[in-house]
């Protein structure tokens, strides 16, 4: 099995970068989230990681989702796993639902990964785990649920 994952940001990918000035509350996003974790778990499976944007999702544009659709229809892999702000990862996935040959699940995080009680790592596992099984479509992956995503 080959996994592709792709990158918009969200709390999953945030980084707080806490000074005197502003008093933790600055964050960014930057590599992957995932690319770590994929490193610690050294997984039986290949993939491939691609960073299409780096926004929190509340700052998703039509534009952002349309490329992340273009990305998504251009990867010739058909398991893709997209790593999201939970705030509007339902809007995206509309848009990601015209797609029929692939399987897509969407994944996020209520706490950035790096923080040592995310939710992050049991996220993107159950999306995993559900990826290799589910018919074609777009699906939300949270909490230990997945749902079709019209349906979350």
């Amino acid at each position: 099995m080959k996994l592709s994952f792709i990158q918009t940001g969200g709390t999953i990918d945030k980084d707080y970068q806490g000074t005197n000035e502003n008093h933790g509350y600055n964050f960014e996003i930057s590599e992957p989230a995932i690319k770590l974790m994929l490193e610690k778990i050294k997984p039986a499976f290949d993939f491939e990681i691609f960073t299409v944007c780096k926004k929190d999702s509340l700052d998703l544009t039509d534009e952002d989702r349309k490329n992340i659709c273009d990305k998504c229809e251009n990867i010739e892999n058909n398991k893709i796993i997209i790593t999201h702000g939970t705030d509007t990862f339902k809007e995206t996935a509309k848009t990601l639902s015209k797609i029929e040959n692939k399987v897509i699940v969407l994944t996020g995080a209520m706490k950035p990964a790096k923080f040592s009680d995310s939710d992050a790592v049991f996220n993107i596992g159950v999306a995993i785990g559900a990826i290799s099984v589910l018919p074609n479509g777009v699906y939300i992956a949270m909490n230990g649920m997945v749902c079709r995503w019209n349906e979350y």
